[in-house]
């Protein structure tokens, strides 16, 4: 009779466990079910290539919202650790600790049309052996469908490491807060270039403190990709808020639409001499069809380019402290060579073309230079009537296992 008892009491015991447990996992997946479907969605499309130099790609199709809504209306962050917050917080859910870093960058964009009327904004992405990654989001409630695309290193994954291990994969769930280019569904493109704002070997980061909400650099593009339709209603939006440029760098930022009207947005002090106090800069803004206080070129031309350093007038003393200035000058005669095709009208092959001829690894051996941004590790032409993009891998042009196309 005892053993029979025991026996039951057992069965109950475990019964309980059983149902504690089955419990604990269903309010898990429930919890966690956006979350679940992103990291089961991430796949390397590229391996790393030890001759090119060039580490993996990815991609990954995030599920749910990614709390942006949230993250704007609690006024967004100031710095890079309230966005680690924030992000471990809300998405990792308190249990995984990140860091955002930014490397030393060194990139190229410009914007053209086809004879047909499709604008494009083209993009490339400077650094070393990296790991980099497809992002798509479509997070409903009034946001706007995007492809972006990311370096992991921002996220702390260095030197081109494989996502072979679920710590990583889950760090990769905050990949929407960090895009460094992308498209979204109304054919609204935007990229981010360091600037090296600063005294000569001092780079200081843009930290405006007025009363507006905040906003970082990478956050500030995740903002124009999920609720902007337009490059005025992008200007808007940025507008609204104060900058602080992540990990104590700077950058400027360009922002193109189907329609053809494009914007390039930098916040500068005086000059870059004086430029040390990143709390006193003030975003200055030009339109594709206003810019000629920047000069005779940039003038006479509708489309825009560019690189590494400040365009707004007289912000440098010489030449030789405009990072990118050669790349932007081989730009502009590529798609203009001789002063007539004001209205960058060049076929989808001669815009890939234009950032072949940039990719760093064959530019820095034809000009005889070698710095930390050396290798392009991804060129994006994005087809902003089409609301496409055109993605190659580390500059392999002619590899159709390195080159996506994708939509919406």
């Amino acid at each position: 009779m005892k053993t029979k008892k025991i026996r039951k009491i057992i069965l109950i015991v475990v019964a309980a466990v059983v149902g504690l447990i089955l419990a604990v996992v269903i309010a898990a997946a429930i919890i966690w079910r956006h979350e679940i479907g992103s990291i089961a969605s991430i796949k390397k499309v590229v391996d790393a290539k030890g001759d090119n130099n060039s580490g993996p790609v990815y991609m990954m199709d995030v599920k749910g919202d990614y709390y942006f809504d949230k993250f704007i209306k609690e006024g967004g962050v100031s710095n890079d650790q309230e966005l680690i917050n924030f992000i471990v917080d809300n998405i990792t859910k308190g249990i995984l600790p990140i860091s955002i870093k930014a490397p030393t960058i060194g990139c190229s964009s410009f914007t053209a049309q086809d004879a047909d009327g499709d604008r494009y904004f083209g993009r490339n992405y400077d650094f070393s052996t990296t790991t980099a990654m497809i992002v798509k989001t479509d997070p409903g409630h009034g946001r706007y469908a995007s492809i972006s695309s990311v370096d992991l290193q921002f996220l702390g994954i260095k030197d081109g490491a494989e996502l072979d291990g679920m710590m990583q994969k889950l760090i990769c769930l905050a990949a929407p807060f960090v895009p460094l280019d992308g498209i979204n569904e109304k054919g609204v493109s935007c990229g981010i270039y360091m600037s090296y704002q600063g005294p000569e070997g001092e780079v200081v980061a843009t930290n405006q403190t007025s009363d507006k909400p905040d906003i970082t650099s990478t956050t500030m593009l995740r903002m124009i990709l999920d609720y902007a339709s337009s490059v005025d209603e992008a200007v808007e939006l940025v507008q609204k808020y104060d900058l602080h440029d992540s990990a104590g760098t700077s950058f400027h930022y360009m922002v193109a639409d189907s329609t053809g009207r494009s914007a390039i947005l930098e916040w500068v002090a005086k000059d870059d001499d004086s430029d040390t106090d990143g709390s006193a800069r003030e975003l200055k803004v030009y339109y594709n069809d206003d810019d000629a206080a920047l000069g005779t070129y940039e003038e006479r031309n509708d489309f825009q380019y560019v690189t590494n350093f400040i365009v707004t007038p007289d912000y440098y003393s010489n030449e030789e402290s405009m990072k990118g200035y050669d790349r932007y000058q081989a730009i502009e005669k590529a798609i203009n060579p001789d002063g007539s095709n004001v209205n960058g009208v060049v076929t989808a092959d001669e815009a890939m073309d234009v950032l072949k001829m940039v990719g760093r690894r064959k530019w820095d051996k034809e000009q005889g230079k070698s710095d930390s941004n050396s290798i392009t590790v991804w060129s994006a032409l994005y087809n902003l009537t089409d609301r496409t993009v055109t993605w190659v891998s580390n500059e392999e042009y002619g590899n159709s296992d390195a080159i996506f196309k994708l939509g919406f």
